[in-house]
């Protein structure tokens, strides 16, 4: 769409990652967003289908390692080399965004008119129609709000993965106030988040003017206001050499700023946090198994086998993940794949980067 309501949407895709979610089939070299977890497709090709139906493709930039500039030629191989921005330094999400609230300023014919949308590039949204309706209703809070908007999405189950939103008073535009922003939980807080009928699942989709957010970084933000400037200026290596490590936009601003608004969405979202995520998303055989690749399942309830580096063959086992890809196999219970990030850093070198 070439506009909203008068405001000109772009596009943010945050296509980082250290690829340790579904390890071994994704490593650093090849995180989650490259793999069709959800579908015969790369998350990263669906992501860039839902982007274009908001924006135009001149309107969509991409936020990326360097270690990640030959995969996404790879996936991505018609996608403008210069709408793809390197960082030069993995810093986080909110150095990230500063870069990308820049490149739009600098970019967009009428900066006063533009309206970022920055969304990773690894999650699972359908149907695509009401996420449109969803980020135009939220194109024009953040347009006519002059706030930072995140999108909020209606529990549907008690989860301990996500962080909550605490849902305020209503304010125009059809958003609500934030009254704060919630950790992620644990089980009896969680169920007791989803009776209480307030509070939202955090997304990680955010929309706002980019100069919003830049104003709210200088007022809140002194780890990134201090080198704005800089930033402005064109020094995008000297910007990402002074910036912290891991500066997330959620902790270096949202969780500090009195601007923020939510808009819930209409659609249906995962993010892919685990193993276990896709049996809720691919279609299981009729006890309840999914097998991706050159394997074979016998016997077996609610198991995962995912074969892509040669044949797998799984016999009375029950709650399994069973997973052959880069020289590795791996063997767990599903319920435990959630502790996936501490398993792979206690293990050696060699094995922690696999060869997919």
């Amino acid at each position: 769409m070439s506009s909203v309501n008068g405001f000109e949407p772009w596009v943010i895709l945050l296509a980082g990652g250290i690829g340790s979610r579904f390890w071994p089939a994704s490593t650093p070299r090849r995180p989650k967003q490259f793999m069709p977890l959800a579908s015969s497709r790369p998350l990263i090709e669906d992501t860039l289908e839902r982007a274009y139906a908001i924006a135009a493709s001149s309107r969509v930039l991409i936020v990326a390692g360097g270690h990640l500039r030959d995969v996404i030629a790879e996936y991505l191989p018609d996608f403008p080399t210069d709408q793809l921005l390197v960082e030069p330094e993995a810093r986080g999400t909110a150095p990230a965004l500063a870069w990308a609230a820049v490149e739009i300023e600098r970019r967009a014919s009428d900066p006063a008119r533009a309206v970022m949308i920055a969304m990773p590039s690894d999650h699972v949204i359908q149907p695509l129609n009401r996420f449109v309706a969803t980020l135009e209703r939220a194109i024009t809070a953040a347009g006519d709000l002059g706030r930072l908007i995140t999108l909020g999405i209606r529990p549907s189950r008690p989860e301990t993965a996500y962080g909550y939103i605490e849902v305020g008073p209503a304010t125009k535009a059809e958003a609500f106030e934030v009254a704060r922003f919630v950790e992620k939980p644990d089980m009896e807080r969680a169920r007791k988040y989803v009776e209480a009928g307030r509070f939202l699942w955090n997304s990680g989709i955010f929309v706002w003017r980019p100069g919003t957010l830049l104003d709210e970084l200088r007022t809140h933000t002194p780890e990134i206001a201090a080198e704005l400037e800089r930033l402005e200026s064109g020094d995008v290596p000297g910007f990402f050499a002074m910036m912290p490590k891991n500066l997330t936009i959620d902790y270096g601003l949202l969780e500090r700023s009195s601007k923020i608004a939510v808009v819930e969405a209409e659609f249906d979202w995962d993010d892919l946090g685990a193993w276990k995520a896709i049996l809720r998303l691919r279609e299981t055989d009729a006890r309840g198994n999914i097998v991706v690749g050159d394997g074979v399942a016998r016997d077996c309830d609610g198991c995962i086998i995912w074969a892509e580096d040669g044949p797998v063959v799984v016999w009375g086992v029950e709650n399994m993940i069973v997973a052959r890809a880069g020289g590795i196999t791996f063997v767990a219970p599903i319920e435990r794949t959630g502790e996936l990030k501490q398993l792979i850093e206690d293990l050696p070198g060699e094995l922690k980067k696999g060869d997919a």
